[in-house]
This record gives C-alpha cells, structure tokens and sequence, in this order.
C-alpha cells in the first residue's frame, strides 16, 4: 500500500511509518497536522489515509473533519482514524462510504491485527474498534429485540467480520452463525447480503436512524 499519515505526536508518526514500511508498504507522507491532508492525497496517490482525529490547532475533530472532505473528494479511497477516546459523532456517516476505520490507539499494539484492518480499510472493507461499536450499540433501543448472542454476532459484524471468522471467534459452526444473522436481520428490518462489506453498512445505516445528532457549535 502507499500511505499517507497524518498524526501530530512525533513519536506515534514515526512509530506508525516505521510498522507500515517494515510490513513492506510505503509511507508516501506523514504530517504533523490535517491542514495538507488533503493537498498531499492528490499529490501522492496514495492507498490510504492513516489520521489522529484530534490533531493542532484545537485538537478536537480536524482529522475527523479531514477524513470527511477526503472521502467526500475520493470516495474510493481508505481512511483509517485513531484516537485515544471513543467519539462517535462521525462514525457512521463515514462508515457508510465505505473504506473507513476507526481503532483506539492502542489497538496499534497489536501489530498483525492493526496491518490487517488497515488493509482491509485500504481495500474498501471496514474496521472499527470493538469499543466503538459497544458505544455505537449501547444506545439503541432497537437492538432490544436481539438475543445475547444475536447482539455478539452483529457487534462483530460491525468490526467487519465475515460469517467464517464469527464462527471462528465465537466457536461456533458457520451454519449456526448463519441463522443468528438470518434471525437479526429480519429483527432489524434489514436484507441479508453475502457481500459482508455492505452488511457493515446496512447495519450502521440502521443504527444512525437512532444515532442523536449533536448540537451545531
């Protein structure tokens, strides 16, 4: 992949190019700030966007906001967000353009995870931190209706898993796994796909109907 990352910790920047070049991909730019992001994804070409969200000078939502003018000027590109914090204001609208993640930082830590979601990103897939998706779900009131277990399988459906890998994870036979989307699914109102990129999307497209909007500042 070529990547441009935009993160203001010099440390962290360095640490991320470092793990990108030795899983044998390119780092094409790497800013301290969002304010060249855009200039330096049409200038590069790159594969995919790795941002902090909060980045100078408020450091509150530029990367978000960056990540959002990206996609909107290059929709088939990928954006991968980190963050120390769970913040959801942004995640499901830019989920639903498709190619976009959204890790904790320290889900870099795990460096064969962190490389697989971002390729995945990079791909047009979708990653989203565990966390996030438990923040995104906690509120909704019509996840109600789901079993525990039927709660379990479309959390991981979120993080962008395929039936294989939530019967993997949740050891449980592909078959079994299947129902339980069949069974959510039609609780949710929502169509089955085999693609399971646009089940993420469905999903999250459902759950923003109940997502409350923050209040213009």
């Amino acid at each position: 992949m070529r990547i441009v990352i935009a993160e203001d910790q010099v440390l962290l920047r360095e640490g991320l190019r470092m793990l990108f070049v030795d899983g044998g991909h390119e780092v094409v730019a790497a800013l301290g700030d969002a304010d060249g992001l855009l200039d330096a994804v049409t200038t590069y070409g790159p594969d995919l966007v790795v941002a902090d969200i909060r980045m100078p000078p408020t450091h509150t939502d530029e990367g978000a906001r960056a990540a959002q003018a990206i996609k909107r000027a290059h929709p088939e590109l990928g954006v991968l967000l980190l963050s120390q914090h769970i913040e959801t204001q942004y995640v499901v609208e830019l989920v639903s353009l498709g190619g976009f993640g959204y890790l904790l930082k320290d889900r870099v830590l795990d460096v064969a995870e962190f490389l697989a979601a971002a390729e995945r990103v990079a791909r047009g897939g979708s990653a989203l931190d565990p966390q996030v998706v438990a923040g995104l779900m906690a509120r909704r009131d019509p996840l109600e209706t789901l079993t525990d277990r039927e709660r379990g399988v479309l959390e991981l459906m979120a993080e962008g898993l395929t039936n294989n890998g939530i019967a993997k994870r949740l050891y449980l036979s592909e078959r079994t796994v299947e129902a339980h989307v069949r069974h959510l699914f039609t609780k949710l109102d929502l169509p089955e796909s085999e693609d399971g990129h646009r089940r993420v999307l469905a999903v999250l497209a459902h759950l923003s109907a109940a997502t409350p909007r923050n209040p213009a500042r």
